[in-house]
């Protein structure tokens, strides 16, 4: 029983340390900066351009569902990369599993065009 308490005190030491060597910088910084404000330190920063206009622009849906269809496909590219250099020792239950996780994603792909989320208006 004890032995199954250290594995769990294992983690949650890891844990702290992570969130110890991840936080520690930005509270160095936070300490250490130099502490000069200044107006065009307050300003919205375009590429160097003095920027124009209101900086809160709201963006179409239709931006964030590309880039989700996007991620969905990519997904699919790392996950079919493997199975594709280990397709010979797969038999057909690989097979049959990457042909159904295909047509999932020929069936969200077909979904996604019949609801006209990929025309572009």
């Amino acid at each position: 029983m004890e032995a199954y308490f250290y594995h769990y005190l294992l983690i949650a030491v890891f844990a702290v340390v992570a969130i110890l060597f991840a936080c520690s910088p930005l509270v160095i910084a936070w300490f250490l900066a130099p502490k000069k404000p200044g107006q065009s330190k307050q300003e919205n920063y375009e590429c160097g351009i003095e920027s124009k206009g209101d900086p809160w622009v709201q963006f179409k849906v239709q931006y964030y569902l590309y880039a989700l269809a996007f991620v969905i496909f990519d997904i699919e590219a790392v996950f079919i990369y493997p199975w594709a250099v280990a397709f010979t020792g797969l038999g057909l239950g690989g097979f049959l599993a990457m042909a159904l996780f295909i047509l999932i994603l020929v069936e969200s792909l077909i979904y996604m065009w019949a609801k006209g989320v990929l025309e572009w208006n």
